[in-house]
């Protein structure tokens, strides 16, 4: 198992992963990915299994360092590999850096994904609210969820 920094040539294999992972929803294309890899308010991170990326996750970054604030772009492990605890390892990495600069980090997540849910929990994140229709097209529901900042 690798975890490592995704790249631009890892943009084909995560957008394939969502049309997997989110067929009722609108799944981020390879374009989406390449951007959100470009910019440099965002941390892109994956997850090798003998040299295939089995697992995505993405971090924005909002507002100075010192005073930041983040939010879970995207969380995606491939259906084969799932229950092994690769979401928990993307997590665990994002909310790493997350924590260097102390801020808060935010995610929605649809209120029917428990077993994301309860992942959530166990990392500290709580239950701040409820987008109605979030996820287009299906128009299901997210809770956003919160995480504190280090030091909050």
């Amino acid at each position: 198992m690798v975890w490592r920094g995704l790249e631009t040539r890892d943009a084909v294999r995560c957008a394939e992963l969502e049309r997997v992972l989110f067929p009722g929803e609108s799944p981020w294309p390879e374009q989406a990915f390449r951007e959100e890899f470009a910019a440099r308010s965002t941390i892109y991170v994956g997850c090798e299994i003998d040299g295939l990326l089995v697992g995505y996750a993405g971090l924005g970054i909002a507002g100075p360092l010192r005073d930041p604030e983040f939010e879970v772009h995207t969380v995606g492990v491939d259906p084969g590999f799932q229950g092994r605890g690769l979401g928990r390892g993307l997590m665990d990495v994002l909310l790493a850096e997350a924590d260097r600069f102390g801020g808060p980090v935010f995610l929605e997540v649809r209120t029917d994904n428990a077993p994301a849910i309860g992942l959530y929990e166990s990392l500290g994140f709580e239950r701040i609210g409820v987008r109605r229709g979030y996820y287009q097209p299906s128009g299901a529901d997210a809770y956003t969820m919160r995480r504190a900042g280090v030091g909050n």
